[in-house]
C-alpha cells in the first residue's frame, strides 16, 4: 500500500477503534471486579458485626456485674438478665448471619449472571469491532487504490503535456 494523504486519517481511525474495544473490555473487567469487591465487603461486615455483638454483650455483662457488686447481696438476681441478654444477642446475631449469607448468595448469583452476560457481550463487541476494522481496512484499500490511480493519471497528464 502506498502512502497517500489519507493514511494518517485511517491510522487515527483504526487506533480509535482499537482503543474503544480495549476500553470496553476494561469497563467489563472493572464491573466484574466491583461485584467481587462488594461481596468481599459484605463478607467482612459479617465478622465485624459478630465482633461488635460480642463487645456490646460483654459491656452489658460488665454493667450487670458492676450493678450486682454495688448492691447488697441477695438484693437482685442478674443471672436471668444475663441469660436474656445472651439469648437476645444470639438471636440477633443468627438473624444477621442468615441475612448476610442470603445477601452473599444473591451477590454470587449476580456475579455468575454478570459473567455470562459479559462473556456474551464481549463476543458481540469483538465481532463488531472486527467487522468494523475489516470494513475500515477495505475502505482504506479502496481509497489508496483510487489515490494511486489519480496519481498515475496525474503523472500521465504531466508527461503528455
Amino acid at each position: 500500500m502506498t502512502q497517500n494523504p489519507f493514511t494518517a486519517v485511517f491510522d487515527a481511525q483504526r487506533t480509535a477503534l482499537e482503543q474503544s474495544q480495549r476500553l470496553t473490555h476494561d469497563a467489563l473487567d472493572a464491573q466484574k471486579a466491583s461485584i467481587g469487591a462488594f461481596g468481599d465487603a459484605v463478607e467482612s461486615s459479617s465478622a465485624l458485626a459478630e465482633s461488635n455483638a460480642e463487645l456490646t454483650k460483654g459491656a452489658v455483662h460488665a454493667y450487670f456485674d458492676a450493678l450486682e457488686a454495688s448492691m447488697p447481696e441477695e438484693a437482685a438476681e442478674f443471672d436471668e438478665l444475663r441469660e436474656f441478654v445472651d439469648d437476645s444477642f444470639e438471636s440477633a446475631t443468627d438473624a444477621q448471619t442468615q441475612s448476610i449469607e442470603a445477601m452473599l448468595e444473591a451477590i454470587d448469583e449476580s456475579e455468575a449472571a454478570y459473567d455470562e452476560f459479559a462473556a456474551s457481550y464481549t463476543e458481540v463487541v469483538d465481532s463488531s469491532f472486527d467487522a468494523a476494522l475489516e470494513a475500515h481496512e477495505q475502505v482504506e484499500e479502496n481509497v489508496s487504490s483510487m489515490a494511486a490511480n489519480v496519481e498515475e493519471a496525474t503523472e500521465e497528464i504531466d508527461i503528455s503535456s
